[in-house]
């Protein structure tokens, strides 16, 4: 497992990640698009993503700050199972 402090500022550019991800949304709100929906975040949840899926936050001021976590094989635990 990877743990990081993600602090994104004006627009969030993430590319599709080889492994699976977990954010801590630690500070602020957020809006979490992964292609498909956009499911607002606040302080304690916790989205999920799979290895490649794209993704993004949305809609966050600068006080955001989240915990992400990659975990698992690469290719993700849906690869690996």
């Amino acid at each position: 497992m990877t743990l990081g402090f993600y602090v994104p500022r004006g627009s969030d550019r993430q590319q599709p990640h080889s492994r699976d991800e977990i954010y801590v949304v630690a500070t602020a709100s957020v809006t979490f698009s992964d292609d498909d929906d956009r499911v607002p975040f606040s302080p304690g949840d916790a989205p999920l993503v799979a290895a490649g899926r794209p993704h993004r936050l949305e809609g966050f001021s600068n006080a955001l700050a989240v915990w992400s976590a990659f975990y698992g094989p690469e290719g993700g635990e849906a690869v690996a199972g």
